[in-house]
C-alpha cells in the first residue's frame, strides 16, 4: 500500500509576535506525525530559529512581509520548509568554525544555522534571487518511539 502523504501550510506576517502561532503549528503537526515528544522539542526549535531568522535577517523586522511555513510527512519522515521573499542567505559562506571557537571570539552570525543542523537530519537551502529562499528541513520519524505512544 502507497504512503499517505500529509500536506500543512502556514502563512503568518513576518513579525517575532507570530513565532509562538509557529511553535504551536510545529508542535500540533509533530503530534499528528505521531513523532515522540523530545523529536518534536527538536523541530520546533530548529523552526524556531529558522523563523526568526527570516524576520530578523531577510525581511530586517518589516512586518508587510510574510513567513510561509510548509509541513509535509509520511510514515517516515516530516519536512518542514520555511520560505520567504526577503534577502538570501548562503550557508555555504559560513566558514567551517566550531562552537566554542565562534563564542570564544563573541561572534554570533551562523549560529543559527549550526543549531538547525545538529536538530534535524537533513537541512538544504534553495535560493531563487529576487524571488524566494526556502529552507528544507527532514526529521526521520522513530518508529519504535512513535509506536510506544499507542499503548
Amino acid at each position: 500500500m502507497a504512503a499517505i502523504e500529509r500536506k500543512f501550510t502556514l502563512q503568518v506576517p513576518s513579525s517575532t509576535e507570530n513565532l509562538a502561532l509557529i511553535r504551536d503549528f510545529v508542535t500540533s503537526v509533530g503530534r499528528q506525525a505521531r513523532m515522540n515528544d523530545d523529536d518534536i522539542s527538536n523541530l520546533e526549535l530548529a523552526v524556531d530559529e529558522a523563523c526568526a531568522n527570516v524576520i530578523e535577517h531577510a525581511y530586517g523586522h518589516d512586518i508587510s512581509k510574510e513567513v510561509i511555513v510548509r509541513a509535509i510527512f509520511d510514515e517516515e519522515e516530516l519536512r518542514i520548509s520555511v520560505i520567504d521573499t526577503g534577502l538570501g542567505f548562503d550557508p555555504a559562506k559560513i566558514e567551517p568554525t566550531t562552537v566554542e571557537q565562534l563564542v570564544s571570539q563573541r561572534k554570533s552570525g551562523g549560529l543559527g544555522i549550526r543549531l538547525i543542523k545538529s536538530l534535524m537530519d537533513v537541512v538544504s537551502y534553495e535560493i531563487i534571487p529576487g524571488q524566494k529562499n526556502e529552507l528544507h528541513m527532514t526529521k526521520k520519524i522513530r518508529k519504535e518511539e512513535a509506536d510506544q505512544q499507542d499503548q
